[in-house]
């Protein structure tokens, strides 16, 4: 499997896996976190992606004022990381504190990148969505930050497929890029991108990130893990509400890992990393061997009847495959 790829239609290169933050501040202390970076970076993960809204446990922002001091510790570092974060999430109390205004846009890159102490933010994501805003105020906005050298890139993140379409005709129709990427939730046990998300980036060469591959950790041996009492993070949120409706088939699951000889988190990865249209997995380590159990995966190459065995566990959308086929009976 390459190792690197390009995000999209862009020239930019990233490698197949990229460092999430989220669980910098809170989960993982700052020196742990400086050393999980300088791991992934020595293993060939160039892309960071963090979000304004991150370290917020601390508070708001603790996350990438971390990783300024990170980059700051060895400012050659700048150069070989593809630094990715986000807007668009509640900063504060105020009524323009959030969303994809115009004014806060401009006004959260410039605290972002004082935060990480940078020039310049590679990839510079839409967290959500907002329908109170229009493109022609959103594409100013980015479009003055890309002329003055403060992002090299616009993406998405938890876009439906017409907000994509959308994003990228108003982008076309005032001749700009428009957005390079889009982040979203996919996995085995998640599997609504399929439908639309996915082919609509493929369509306008848009790059996908995909966070939570391992859907929150149910995926990464949820069941054995609980049962030795050695639970992280599929002892809590999406992953043990998941696992109360799907324990029979995560068991299954974590059975048929057991007869290929493979661990269960690796399967989860490399089934994502096969998938038409994919990028790259944000992944959300708390160890460097977390690191090198996902880049393992890279080397991971499921076979047809593998394949075949998943898709009988964890069923596409409907029929399977893009809308509006999925759902045609």
């Amino acid at each position: 499997m390459e190792l690197s790829a390009h995000l999209g239609r862009t020239g930019l290169r990233i490698g197949r896996l990229a460092l999430g933050t989220v669980n910098f501040g809170g989960r993982v202390d700052e020196p742990e976190s400086h050393r999980l970076m300088d791991h992934a970076l020595a293993r060939g993960i160039n892309l960071v992606d963090t979000a304004d809204v991150y370290g917020w446990r601390v508070h708001k922002g603790y996350t990438e004022e971390s990783i300024g001091r990170w980059l700051a510790g060895r400012p050659a570092r700048r150069d070989e990381v593809v630094l990715a974060t986000k807007v668009g999430n509640e900063m504060g109390p105020g009524p323009n504190d959030r969303g994809l205004s115009a004014r806060h846009i401009i006004a959260s890159c410039e605290a972002s990148l004082r935060r990480m102490r940078t020039d310049w933010i590679d990839l510079y994501q839409m967290h959500r969505v907002d329908h109170a805003v229009g493109w022609e105020e959103v594409w100013q906005a980015m479009e003055q930050l890309v002329g003055q050298g403060k992002v090299r890139y616009v993406g998405s993140s938890n876009f439906a497929g017409w907000n994509l379409a959308a994003a990228q005709e108003a982008a076309r129709s005032r001749h700009f890029l428009g957005l390079a990427s889009e982040q979203c939730v996919y996995n085995l046990a998640t599997r609504y991108a399929e439908l639309e998300v996915l082919p609509a980036a493929r369509a306008y060469g848009i790059g996908v990130l995909v966070w939570s591959p391992l859907h929150g950790g149910l995926l990464g041996g949820a069941v054995r893990k609980l049962a030795e009492g050695r639970a992280v993070k599929s002892a809590q949120g999406r992953a043990l509400t998941a696992l109360k409706d799907r324990r029979e088939t995560v068991v299954a699951y974590e059975r048929f890992c057991d007869e290929i000889g493979r661990d269960p988190a690796q399967v989860a990865l490399a089934w994502v990393l096969s998938r038409p249209g994919v990028t790259a997995l944000v992944i959300g380590p708390r160890t460097p061997e977390h690191v090198d159990g996902a880049l393992d995966a890279l080397e991971l190459s499921l076979t047809e009847p593998e394949l075949v065995r998943l898709d009988a566990l964890f069923p596409p959308t409907g029929r399977g495959g893009a809308a509006p086929e999925a759902w045609n009976s």
